[in-house]
């Protein structure tokens, strides 16, 4: 097949969209498939062009043989409401028109969010008359009120009916979750279109970190408890109950240090919160090379998941809750749901309430002094994903997606009901 995927993120960016559609393609790459990738200059979460790049009309690269298209957009960083809109919205003229110059494809994929990016490929597919998946990370624009920033995007009806809308004219939709499968099933969406594939995770990878190189980038000590968050820090992802839950430990544990790594819209802020309330036990790394994290997280004891308390969340598969399965993590998450769901049937971890900052503190407390419960949950973590969310399986899985997606008569002829775990 000659695919094409439209993605506004995509390596050397380290977030979770860029991880997923990167390791997806290098599968089918492998499998014997033309892959193109039309996305962006790499430059989330700061707005500024990662070393090497700069901003341009158009640069074509390749990664382990994905072709990888590179089209201009308004920078901006991951943080307000006018700049980031403009970000998306430039994609999709300089997206629709790159795809039409690069000749028929047998299907093309459109990941969300960022919403523009699936309109982007909506209109290319039907300019191209070629048959497109919608790939549903994240019930956006629902989740715009689960972040608290409803009030900035006042189009919100009319986002939503453009939603409904692509579900319609796409010819598959991809699903993270279960959950997500239920709420479009509920909407009206076939389930002869709906197809469920989750994040997993490449499990080489995560198992090849080194503990001693992490913990000497960290300056920490051999007693030290390391509890690190490790990913975006936005809006959604309630690194202030952290700061609460550091707070309530930091006198009773003194060699117990919180590590928040990444970047976002909210870390100066949260960075500055903590020097005010002298939170020496927090340190922000900032954003670091994601071949790097592997040795972050292989340096740490107990791995965090956070989101902020919503029902949406409830919904949702974050990836690093796997990837720090995989790296035999012991897992402290605080979001309810299918989430918590995956956790307790993995027995990877301790789930609490989202936003309980003395439920949180509890928990660490818990793992910080119990060395071989750390060690037993992470192992069971381990064995978890690699049987049941491996990546390599799941993105084969995703190409017969795509074979069937070619079908003139798909998905009315082959109805195809979302695989049960």
């Amino acid at each position: 097949m000659r695919i094409l995927f439209f993605s506004h993120y995509f390596p050397p960016e380290v977030n979770a969209p860029a991880s997923r559609t990167y390791e997806h393609c290098r599968e089918w790459v492998a499998a014997g498939h033309e892959v193109h990738v039309i996305t962006c200059v790499p430059s989330h979460p700061v707005g500024v062009p990662f070393r090497g790049y700069r901003p341009g009309w158009y640069q074509q690269e390749r990664h382990d043989g994905i072709v990888v298209h590179r089209v201009w957009t308004l920078l901006a960083p991951n943080k307000g409401v006018v700049k980031r809109t403009l970000n998306y919205l430039s994609f999709m003229p300089s997206a629709v028109w790159r795809s039409l110059r690069l000749g028929r494809f047998d299907v093309l994929i459109g990941t969300s969010p960022q919403f523009f990016c699936a309109v982007a490929t909506w209109i290319a597919a039907s300019l191209g008359r070629t048959p497109w998946v919608f790939e549903l990370r994240d019930l956006w624009p629902e989740s715009i009120h689960a972040v608290g920033a409803a009030r900035a995007y006042m189009p919100l009806k009319m986002l939503e009916r453009l939603e409904l809308l692509m579900y319609a004219q796409a010819r598959s939709v991809v699903c993270v979750s279960e959950a997500f499968v239920r709420n479009l099933v509920s909407r009206g969406v076939p389930t002869s279109k709906i197809s469920f594939v989750p994040n997993g995770v490449d499990t080489a990878m995560w198992t090849a970190g080194v503990r001693a190189k992490g913990r000497a980038k960290l300056d920490a000590g051999e007693s030290d408890i390391i509890v690190s968050y490790i990913g975006t820090v936005g809006m959604a992802h309630d690194i202030g109950t952290v700061l609460d839950a550091a707070r309530l430990l930091g006198r009773e544990r003194p060699r117990l240090r919180f590590v928040i790594i990444g970047d976002g819209a909210e870390r100066e802020a949260l960075a500055a919160r903590a020097r005010a309330e002298g939170l020496d036990n927090v340190t922000f790394t900032g954003l670091v090379p994601r071949a790097e994290i592997p040795d972050y997280l292989a340096a740490s004891d107990v791995s965090l998941v956070t989101l902020k308390p919503s029902d949406l969340f409830k919904t949702v598969l974050p990836s690093k809750m796997f990837e720090s399965m995989a790296a035999a993590r012991a897992i402290v998450l605080a979001v309810d749901g299918e989430a918590r769901q995956v956790l307790e049937r993995a027995g990877a971890g301790l789930a609490v309430a989202p936003g309980n900052a003395a439920a949180l503190a509890d928990a660490v407390r818990r793992l910080a002094a119990d060395p071989e419960l750390r060690q037993t949950l992470g192992a069971a973590g381990s064995r978890f994903v690699e049987r049941d969310f491996s990546r390599r399986t799941w993105a084969h899985r995703y190409l017969d997606v795509l074979d069937r997606t070619r079908l003139p008569d798909y998905p009315a002829a082959v109805p195809q009901p979302s695989p049960e775990l």
